[in-house]
């Protein structure tokens, strides 16, 4: 018997509450090797996933791709290493009036508020993020 365990990424993104885009994004080798050494060396503190960033460029996700390529702003998470529950992890932030305004067309998330490992990347139809607009991103990853 041959099992195999997959993780898949989802997000979604919401500006002012209304539901913009959702899709599914990609697991990056980066990310891949940050989960397979949790299970060796598993130290929270300064390992775990806490900021998500936004960014504004376009360029198709690719497996090899360590940051965004055009990052605008970097948050820390709502709940810093996200929600665990049952085989799933939730990671979810906000930008809030003031804060990563632009035309927002991709996303990331990283263990660190400036560099650090980026796990995922997903690139999404353009948002534009005006002074006043809030935005939400809820991104929930499977293991399966």
């Amino acid at each position: 018997m041959k099992e195999q365990l997959k993780i898949i990424g989802a997000l979604k993104i919401y500006l002012n509450g209304e539901l913009k885009v959702d899709t599914t994004n990609m697991i990056v080798t980066a990310g891949k090797d940050w989960v397979t050494a949790r299970l060796k060396d598993a130290t929270p503190s300064d390992l775990e996933m806490s900021y998500m960033a936004v960014g504004t460029d376009s360029t198709a996700a690719a497996a090899g791709q360590t940051a965004l390529l055009a990052e605008l702003d970097r948050n820390a998470l709502s709940t810093a290493g996200g929600t665990v529950s049952t085989n799933t992890i939730t990671y979810d932030c906000t930008w809030a009036a003031g804060d990563g305004t632009g035309a927002l067309t991709e996303a990331g998330i990283f263990n660190d508020p400036s560099a650090g490992t980026m796990a995922a990347r997903t690139v999404f139809s353009t948002i534009n993020k005006g002074a006043g607009d809030t935005v939400t991103i809820s991104w929930v990853w499977t293991i399966s």
